[in-house]
């Protein structure tokens, strides 16, 4: 049996490829700077940005990210392929994570997962052909107490049964949030916030500097 060689010194992308991120990516993910002591730091958050705006992270966002935090590529592909969020091909509109725990295994999730790739017509890691869903298992969902569980983009349903899941696919909304989003995510930076009296409301932040002087 004969391995195919890989030429590292080949590029990966071509020299005059225009560029994946947009300004408006690219300003967001600077957003996080003020709150790291390490451009490197925002890696994480950074690569979730460039993935909601492009659906996956190919090699070339990967480099964009890398360059854009003054850091390695080799250290932005070595993140995406340690975390099981961060995809390196095309997805789902929506991800279907179903846990695989012990505890949801003893709550029937073996049955879950089967009614799911049922009703899909896909196996784990799959898409399907209208591009809708994606599905795949993960350890645990950190919700024991509530198995079986299946986590769809970032809703959590709780308790699901084989019964439930064609209820939950015909849900448009099945992967929205039921409760305000933090805006950590979302806002460069919080404001403070005057009660009326003069006085100002303390604000929350992830800002290093401002936590070492509180």
């Amino acid at each position: 049996m004969s391995w195919k060689a890989i030429d590292r010194n080949q590029p990966v992308v071509a020299p005059d490829a225009p560029p994946l991120l947009s300004k408006a990516v690219r300003e967001k993910i600077r957003a996080f700077f003020p709150r790291y002591e390490t451009r490197r730091a925002a890696l994480l958050p950074a690569l979730h940005v460039a993935q909601d705006a492009l659906g996956h992270l190919s090699w070339q966002a990967m480099k964009e990210v890398a360059e854009l935090l003054e850091i390695p590529p080799s250290q932005v592909m070595d993140t995406v392929s340690f975390y099981t969020h961060y995809w390196t091909h095309s997805r789902g509109q929506k991800v279907i994570v179903a846990c695989r725990s012990v505890s949801c295994e003893v709550m029937g999730g073996q049955a879950v997962l089967d009614e799911l790739k049922k009703r899909l017509t896909i196996k784990e890691h799959e898409t399907t052909a209208d591009g809708k869903y994606s599905l795949v298992t993960e350890e645990c969902l950190a919700g024991c107490d509530h198995a079986p569980c299946l986590l769809i983009n970032e809703r959590l349903h709780k308790r699901v049964k084989p019964e439930d899941v064609a209820r939950i696919l015909a849900d448009e909304h099945n992967d929205r949030l039921d409760v305000p989003r933090c805006d950590l995510f979302d806002a460069p930076k919080s404001q403070p916030q005057s009660k009326g009296d003069g006085k100002e409301l303390v604000s929350t932040t992830s800002d290093v500097a401002e936590m070492r002087d509180a």
